[in-house]
């Protein structure tokens, strides 16, 4: 898993950050609620591990707002108060599951694993945009009933795309979830991708559903184009 950890205690924050990656995940650490607001809203992570007392924005305004901009990330809430008002406030904020310190670290990191099957699990559901949709567990597209034969790296960059449509998907997104970072970012190798998409997906419907945004990445318009 690719997860974010929002806590301002360095002590914690760099024994949290060091035990997921002996886990065998990445980790990435952020000390303010205004920091972590902007990592997690600008990057693709698994899981956010977001603590709710921090300088700044607190960690239940951070989780209100990721809902807000339509960041759907996992939040596992931790916090020192462990009543049930504490914690149902941390879920209407919209976190997924919350953990009162002092706390186990096996426990945490049974909850970040449980949390990311039924992210998986969700994410098999059908994609939309219109009349176009992917179907991801059987690997296939179709728009306005005409199925699309597709690569499997073009219906994987397809899919990022339409998970998150609406919203910027930058070369680095696209290059760390389909090719694992195994290209160059200066190479033209998704620009041929994406030509190869719009060939595919929009150009023989009339449709102008994938967009370049100049210097960010590509867009998905939500409605298909």
């Amino acid at each position: 898993m690719r997860v974010l950890v929002v806590e301002d205690e360095p002590r914690l924050a760099d024994l949290l950050a060091r035990g997921l990656r002996e886990a065998g995940h990445t980790a990435d650490v952020r000390h303010t609620g205004g920091d972590g607001l902007l990592a997690a809203a600008g990057s693709d992570y698994d899981a956010v591990v977001l603590d709710v007392m921090l300088p700044g924005l607190d960690g239940l305004t951070v989780c209100r707002k990721l809902r807000q901009r339509g960041v759907r990330t996992p939040v596992l809430m931790l916090t020192a108060r462990g009543e049930v008002p504490d914690r149902i406030e941390g879920l209407d904020a919209g976190a997924d599951d919350y953990l009162a310190k002092p706390f186990s670290f096996d426990e945490l990191l049974a909850r970040l694993r449980a949390l990311h099957r039924r992210s998986y699990d969700q994410a098999q559901a059908v994609l939309q945009a219109g009349d176009l949709l992917l179907d991801p567990a059987a690997r296939k597209v179709s728009r306005d009933g005409t199925a699309i034969d597709l690569s499997a790296r073009e219906l994987d960059i397809l899919a990022l795309l339409m998970s998150r449509a609406g919203h910027c998907v930058t070369r680095y997104q696209i290059l760390d979830q389909v090719w694992d970072g195994e290209t160059d970012l200066r190479s033209n190798v998704i620009d041929v991708y994406i030509a190869s998409l719009r060939g595919k997906v929009d150009k023989p419907f009339g449709r102008h559903a994938i967009t370049t945004l100049r210097g960010a990445g590509y867009r998905l318009e939500p409605g298909g184009g």
